[in-house]
């Protein structure tokens, strides 16, 4: 979903070519440039080593990097939400512990002309990528795609489209759930948030004519939610909203709370509110709008009661309520009554096709994930997996977790060795045992660069409480 602070770093212009190629370069993103050693009709062109831009037809700005000695595979990295800039790699020190591999490594900004959420045209682009950067270096050997974020959910959707054109894909924190998953339990969050908060003021929670009406919204809901914190009533019901944003209970730069120190994971929570999470959330909202014609979620016909008795979080907002003398089951007939967020059903098929994935697979797929990531719960994992299953292709499908908290929070040792763990799936047409927790751990940590955390982990079921095939009835 919408990129933190920290991840925006990573889709900044990448114009400083490397020491490793022959002569260094800065080129315009729109402009079509190409870095490389001196060549004869007689070199092949695997042998072009440096920095290439160019420009795709509907506008997009593609980028590359070739090392000296590049061993023949193309990695396309697929970006997250953000600035439209094209952008190889997840973060620095992943392009270049790759490129020291000998990887060439490429990415497009998708098409600059639309939204940031930029579905409609990543796909698309990312395909295009792969076959300007080819002109100039050669068909490549292998091509393996790798996305983090909502570039995770394009990767995604490369495997299932890419047969014959890509060998493999490495997904990381993807947003693979899909948009309309994704806005309807965001939905259920700020709802609760209004309702329960805000009952005598009516905020806008939907269609947003302009990206300031989004952050007017985040402004008035992150004012509420901090208000509220200083009472147990408040801190209850800012629970219960947590739960229904599938929000961890384990923020950064603190201690796991205990599993049963409700107050404790309940104030984690709420750190993530404060760190303002409310504003990606409503800015990413308008994106998506923008992006599909309108309104994708609704909250007519859901029974909160419902969606909270699946939660992973229930125990905890009961324990929560009961402390703060607070009726629970008054507040989620409350909810329940008041909930009348339509959906426009032609936003609802646009997202489907555009903005969804889990329909199939084409070619192998390992997705890794923070098992506390508060822009991209885990849980979208489950609900991912469980689509591949329904359409046959399970065991193209594998999915490992590190154990830390925040969005694609991941080291380089363990973004290398899930590339690895993908390879050995290519080149054996068996994941073996290379993809579980011990083996991932034991090849990160093997690589001796910034150290590991996968771990055995299984997420709980994504709280979303309705399914996206029936909107027209919404």
């Amino acid at each position: 979903m919408p990129a933190d602070t920290r991840r925006r770093a990573h889709h900044t212009p990448r114009t400083r070519a490397r020491s490793r190629v022959a002569l260094a370069v800065v080129a315009a993103l729109t402009s079509v440039a190409l870095t490389s050693l001196p060549s004869s009709a007689a070199q092949p062109k695997a042998a072009v080593a440096g920095h290439l831009t160019g420009t795709l037809s509907d506008g997009a700005a593609w980028v590359a990097d070739v090392p000296d000695r590049w061993n023949g595979t193309l990695l396309v990295f697929s970006h997250g939400f953000g600035a439209l800039v094209a952008s190889n790699a997840p973060s620095e020190a992943v392009r270049s512990a790759l490129l020291a591999k000998g990887y060439a490594m490429a990415g497009s900004s998708y098409d600059p002309n639309g939204s940031m959420w930029a579905l409609s045209s990543a796909e698309r682009d990312q395909f295009a990528t792969i076959d300007a950067v080819a002109a100039k270096i050669g068909k490549p050997a292998r091509t393996l795609a790798v996305g983090s974020s909502m570039g995770g959910l394009v990767n995604a959707q490369l495997a299932r489209d890419g047969g014959g054109r890509i060998d493999g894909a490495l997904g990381q924190c993807g947003l693979v759930a899909g948009a309309t998953d994704l806005e309807n339990y965001q939905l259920d969050a700020e709802y609760t948030i209004a309702r329960l908060l805000l009952p005598a003021q009516d905020v806008k929670l939907v269609r947003f004519g302009t990206a300031a009406e989004a952050a007017a919204t985040a402004d008035v809901l992150t004012k509420a939610v901090t208000a509220a914190q200083a009472t147990p009533q408040g801190r209850a019901r800012i629970a219960l909203a947590a739960a229904f944003l599938n929000l961890p209970a384990w923020a950064p730069g603190k201690d796991r709370p205990a599993p049963t120190d409700w107050a404790g994971q309940q104030e984690q929570q709420y750190a993530w509110f404060a760190q303002g999470i409310l504003t990606f959330v409503e800015g990413g909202r308008y994106a998506i709008e923008q992006s599909v014609g309108g309104n994708n979620s609704w909250n007519r016909g859901v029974d909160y009661a419902d969606l909270l008795a699946a939660s992973p979080h229930a125990p905890q907002v009961r324990a929560l309520y009961r402390a703060a003398g607070l009726d629970l089951r008054a507040d989620l007939r409350t909810l329940t009554a008041g909930a009348t967020v339509t959906a426009d059903p032609a936003a609802v098929r646009t997202a489907r096709r555009t903005s969804s994935a889990g329909q199939g697979l084409e070619v192998p797929l390992l997705n890794i994930h923070t098992t506390a990531d508060n822009l991209v719960p885990v849980e979208q994992e489950n609900r991912f997996a469980a689509r591949v299953r329904a359409s046959g292709d399970g065991a193209l499908l594998r999915q490992a977790y590190v154990e830390r908290q925040g969005h694609c929070a991941f080291t380089t040792a363990e973004t290398v060795a899930a590339l690895h763990a993908l390879e050995h799936r290519i080149d054996s047409g068996r994941w073996d045992d290379v993809a579980t927790p011990a083996a991932l751990q034991k090849s990160a940590t093997a690589l001796g660069l910034d150290g590991a955390a996968y771990v055995p982990y299984s997420p709980a079921n994504l709280s979303v409480g309705r399914e996206t095939t029936h909107p027209a009835r919404h």
